[in-house]
């Protein structure tokens, strides 16, 4: 920094965009991805008079899982569509993994 040339980053500079994409889309990760954890964890602890109770609620963590990466890759501007998508698919499978197991 030039003491005789002071001057401060704008609101609008790359460097404070780029923080605030990255602040936002772990904010909105995090977020969803605990609400697929505990559809998820409601589908491993379903009453047994439902049969497909588990099921559908894992089913449900999995779309969800899938809706943060999603969220996560739109707000970074990148192609919605891509292979980080199948990372969306955890908290499901491992809550299929306990319901069918």
């Amino acid at each position: 920094m030039d003491p005789a040339n002071l001057q401060r980053p704008s609101v609008e500079s790359r460097e404070i965009t780029r923080v605030q994409q990255w602040v936002l889309s772990v904010l909105v990760t995090i977020t969803i991805l605990h609400l697929a954890v505990g559809l998820a964890v409601a589908g491993v602890l379903a009453d047994g008079s439902r049969p497909g109770a588990g099921v559908g609620l894992n089913v449900l963590a999995a779309a969800c899982g899938v809706g943060a990466v999603l969220a996560a890759r739109l707000i970074h501007t990148r192609a919605p569509l891509s292979w980080w998508l199948l990372l969306g698919l955890v908290p499901g499978l491992v809550g299929l993994w306990f319901v069918l197991g």
